[in-house]
């Protein structure tokens, strides 16, 4: 082997040994770099947790009070509703028995004349019988008598 090849050849690995002696650090470094980033990576989700729970506790307490909220609103709106319908249910009642009163006078009214027209025939035909019973009894003593 020519003595300039063999130059060359230990130049090249004397280079590339340089370049091999540097790895232990390279990876030393990388290996730092990664440990900071699963730190930083640590704190983030922990920090991105704490916000998700902040997160939720507004959220929730949003929700409550919207509720809350909603409850009195649908409270008040069905308080008016009913008070509403209380009052339309008391006069269609009101109507109902002011136009039940009115048939109810109508009708009894029917039956009373009826009642008077029949109590006056029974009458009339009582008058009539003890008319006619006393004219038989006069005419009966008007002929004992001589």
């Amino acid at each position: 082997m020519p003595p300039q090849a063999l130059v060359g050849r230990v130049e090249s690995l004397e280079s590339r040994v340089t370049v091999l002696e540097q790895l232990p650090g390279k990876l030393d470094a990388l290996a730092l770099q990664i440990s900071q980033m699963r730190e930083e990576i640590r704190a983030e989700f922990s920090a991105v947790h704490t916000e998700i729970r902040a997160g939720e506790e507004e959220t929730r307490r949003s929700l409550r009070d919207e509720i809350r909220a909603g409850d009195e609103e649908t409270r008040r709106v069905l308080r008016d509703e009913i008070r509403a319908g209380d009052e339309e249910t008391r006069r269609v009642l009101r109507d109902e028995i002011r136009a039940g009163d009115e048939e109810t006078r109508r009708v009894l009214r029917d039956e009373i004349r009826a009642g008077d027209e029949e109590s006056r025939h029974q009458a009339r035909a009582l008058h009539e019988d003890v008319i006619s019973r006393i004219a038989l009894r006069q005419e009966g003593h008007q002929h004992e008598r001589p």
